[in-house]
């Protein structure tokens, strides 16, 4: 085999799929997806590109007022030392995996219509428009602390991606998508996944912002 041939070989390598779980709201869920993107560089060239099947999940279900604002006297469970331990958890990962971050937690804020831009953007767009998309909400709220409940915000963001500003619009206003959005988060749970992030493949899965060593044995078995 020629060297061209090696090269044609591994330019045509296809893609391994890893099935991601999560939340924008959840710090964990960021954390975990930067680790996903240290095993991703890491792979050799002839193992294929690695590329995200995401599954939205809601953390605010339980808290969400009607008009969308998030209640945070609702007792979920979480108390003070809850908070002060994730955020110590934050913190001790954000080292390890070399990670900016502007917000440790973010009680407060509301995913829900970045979840219902990103699963319309990942049904209707090509993966890397989504991918930028995705990316690009993480980092606002995480490194810029910004709203991501704003849907001028969203929209700006999907912009930034090349998707029509009318179009996003258009698409928080479908009752129908949102309701297929709430669908998902169902199906989440009937599937046995009560924590974000959850990444699966191939019938097993890891639960947290594991490190990549981790991701590595659970996509290679190695």
């Amino acid at each position: 085999m020629s060297d061209t041939d090696v090269d044609d070989a591994e330019a045509d390598a296809d893609p391994v799929t890893v099935t991601v779980f999560s939340d924008y709201v959840c710090p964990f869920c960021y954390l975990g997806r930067q680790s996903l993107e240290g095993y991703r560089e890491t792979r050799e060239a002839d193992d294929g590109d690695l590329r995200i099947d995401w599954h939205p999940f809601d953390l605010r279900s339980g808290k969400r007022r009607p008009d969308g604002s998030i209640d945070t006297s609702v007792d979920d469970g979480k108390d003070d030392d809850y908070y002060a331990q994730a955020r110590e958890n934050v913190r001790r990962l954000q080292e390890e995996y070399d990670v900016e971050m502007d917000l440790e937690i973010a009680t407060d804020v509301d995913s829900l219509d970045a979840q219902v831009v990103s699963y319309y953007l990942k049904e209707h767009h090509p993966y890397d428009t989504w991918l930028a998309f995705d990316e690009s909400v993480f980092a606002a709220l995480w490194r810029e602390g910004e709203d991501i409940g704003d849907r001028d915000l969203l929209v700006d963001l999907a912009a930034d991606a090349g998707v029509d500003p009318e179009e996003v619009r258009s698409a928080l206003e479908d009752d129908t998508l949102r309701e297929e959005v709430s669908g998902l988060f169902d199906e989440a749970r009937r599937r046995g996944v009560t924590g974000v992030p959850t990444f699966a493949y191939d019938g097993h899965a890891a639960r947290g912002a594991v490190p990549p060593e981790h991701l590595r044995r659970l996509v290679e078995g190695a």
